[in-house]
């Protein structure tokens, strides 16, 4: 009877293996199947290349994985790095006779707009034509359609032009109907990212630097549209005080924003006489994916200039388990950068940074092998939508630094939160502590008491001599006194055409520049470009996929702008206390 049940149980075991190895080699050949009629389309004869301006620009693209289409809704994406790519072949490929923006709901940094406005305005010089068509124009939309030859409305649709806010949220007051505490460590007048969780309103000090770089980022944007559409800046703030969604579409063309009120099928017989189409013929479309991946005839050489991506928050070790958020982990930047030291063909390195900073500590670590890198061969870091705080700290020390007019950067400052839920934990709950110690410090961080005077002191000296470390590091880096550094840090966050006024960027210029210049100094005429690090395979993290991922994605649903806010809050328990990064969301909607 016992051999029985052995045999039995050594049954069911077999298979509910067998049943869960058949369910993954189901799942990956269904994937396979996917992907491969997901892969992209030769571009064909007399097409147009479409992009459609809704949802997020990404910093790079990703391998996408084949199952989303799974998931409820579509996920729209733009990958930077992807866009530009197709519109640079766009521009030599005799196939693509023109760019069709279909403008929607969008959101990116300025910089990031910046940059794929300035692919735009490339492509236009190969004399194709851009024609931009929406049933609503968000700001970020509109600013890139805004290249276009011909801007088209619908005759009910919305644009949005009403200038540029911002609204931090805070928190001090639900903390403390919760009965929680935050104890704050910090180093700068201007280090902002604390005050949602000690102040109910903006200091005066961040409402100044706030006001300053909003201003900064919107005269940045009404100048190249100005230009664009041969309108005054002061013409385009007088519409910003009254063009909302709201707006009758008729104040868009009067206003010089717009050409035409028209409906979609309209446009599409616009773009027919374009191509030299009769109106039975069909237009024939091709997507950013399948220029970018079309064949490229460039010459096989052995030099290369590498570009590596280091965007997200910094953190000091990925977490476990499957995340949606692309974060810089020191760890893995580190062992990176070290190959690329030790390759040989690599003859110079450009570090493509967007980041709102993190882990002070990470940030170190990495700055370390950025130094040991620039031994051996040129580095030179090109900022992409934010550099700040945490994310210049790395960049600080390369040996040329290049960034857009509005990107982010500074808040060269450090702080440190610590939350004191004592009186949640003792008054609202009823709990009660007791504590034996050998030592004066040996219960320090106590969850049933705040910090008392002497930890505080001890932590706010750790702070203080994290912010001398950091401004040391620029200073070294920027060829400044120490003083002189101290002046423009204080956590101020500046735009790149005013850091580059103070010294804290050598050059306003994109990628592309950036690599020019790396060539440059490398002493290299004929080079290849690669990209690093390679993107995770999806089929990477389909056996960590959990639960977790469906509800952060119901929360980033529910939330909305609200997400990163509150994520702070989720994340705090989680996170190196001793953080050098801002707080706020710098995208344009």
């Amino acid at each position: 009877m016992k051999d029985f049940f052995k045999y039995v149980l050594a049954t069911i075991v077999g298979l509910i293996l067998t049943s869960v190895i058949m369910t993954v080699i189901c799942i990956v050949s269904m994937a396979g199947m996917i992907a491969s009629e997901n892969m992209s389309q030769p571009v064909k004869d007399n097409s147009i290349l479409r992009i459609k301006l809704q949802g997020t620009i990404s910093e790079r693209s990703e391998d996408n994985n084949p199952l989303t289409f799974l998931s409820q809704g579509e996920v729209q994406d733009i990958a930077l790095d992807e866009a530009l790519i197709a519109l640079g072949k766009a521009a030599k490929n005799n196939k693509v006779k023109g760019v069709y923006l279909e403008g929607g709901i969008l959101a990116a940094t300025p910089a990031t707009l910046q940059e794929l406005r300035q692919g735009l305005e490339e492509f236009k010089k190969s004399g194709k034509w851009v024609v931009a068509y929406a049933d609503i124009y968000s700001k970020a939309a509109y600013y890139l359609c805004s290249t276009a030859d011909k801007v088209y409305l619908n005759p009910i649709g919305m644009l949005e032009w009403s200038g540029m806010s911002s609204q931090p949220i805070f928190f001090k007051g639900l903390l403390e109907k919760v009965g929680i505490k935050m104890q704050v460590f910090k180093v700068g007048t201007y280090k902002s990212a604390v005050e949602p969780f000690i102040c109910d309103q903006m200091s005066d000090a961040n409402r100044e630097q706030v006001s300053s770089y909003l201003n900064s980022i919107w005269g940045n944007m009404t100048a190249e549209v100005a230009k664009s559409r041969k309108l005054e800046v002061d013409a385009l703030n007088s519409l910003a005080d009254s063009l909302t969604y709201l707006s009758d579409p008729e104040a868009s063309v009067k206003g010089g924003l717009v050409d035409k009120l028209c409906y979609k099928s309209q446009v599409k017989e616009i773009l027919k006489k374009r191509m030299g189409l009769e109106e039975d013929e069909k237009l024939t479309f091709t997507t950013i994916g399948d220029v970018a991946n079309a064949e490229s005839l460039n010459e096989k050489v052995k030099n290369e200039i590498a570009v590596y991506y280091a965007y997200g928050e910094i953190i000091d070790e990925r977490a476990s388990g499957y995340s949606q958020e692309h974060n810089i982990v020191a760890k893995e930047m580190a062992a990176d950068l070290q190959k690329l030291a030790e390759e040989e063909d690599i003859k110079a390195v450009v570090i493509r940074v967007n980041s709102p900073g993190g882990s002070a500590y990470a940030s170190e670590q990495i700055w370390h092998e950025i130094e040991l890198l620039k031994a051996k061969k040129p580095v030179i870091v090109s900022m992409g939508g934010m550099a700040a705080s945490g994310g210049y700290y790395i960049s600080c020390g390369a040996n040329k630094i290049f960034a857009e007019p509005t990107t982010v950067t500074g808040s060269i400052g450090i702080f440190g939160m610590f939350p004191d839920a004592s009186e949640l934990l003792t008054k609202k709950l009823g709990l009660s502590f007791d504590v034996v110690k050998t030592n004066a410090l040996s219960d320090l961080g106590s969850a049933g008491r705040p910090l008392n005077e002497t930890e505080c002191s001890i932590i706010q000296a750790h702070v203080n001599k994290g912010y001398e470390l950091f401004t040391d590091r620029v200073a070294k880096g920027r060829g400044l006194p120490q003083d002189s550094v101290k002046a423009i840090a204080e956590g101020r966050v500046w735009t790149g055409e005013q850091a580059l006024k103070i010294g804290l960027v050598d050059n306003m210029g994109n990628l592309n520049d950036a690599v020019l210049a790396a060539a440059r100094m490398a002493n290299v005429s004929k080079y290849a470009v690669g990209m690093y690090p390679s993107p995770t395979p999806w089929f990477a993290n389909l056996l960590n996929q959990n639960t977790n991922d469906y509800m952060e994605g119901q929360m980033r649903s529910l939330l909305g702008d609200y997400y990163n806010s509150f994520s702070l809050i989720r994340n705090i328990k989680s996170q190196n206390p001793i953080q050098a990064r801002i707080p706020f969301d710098p995208n344009i909607k």
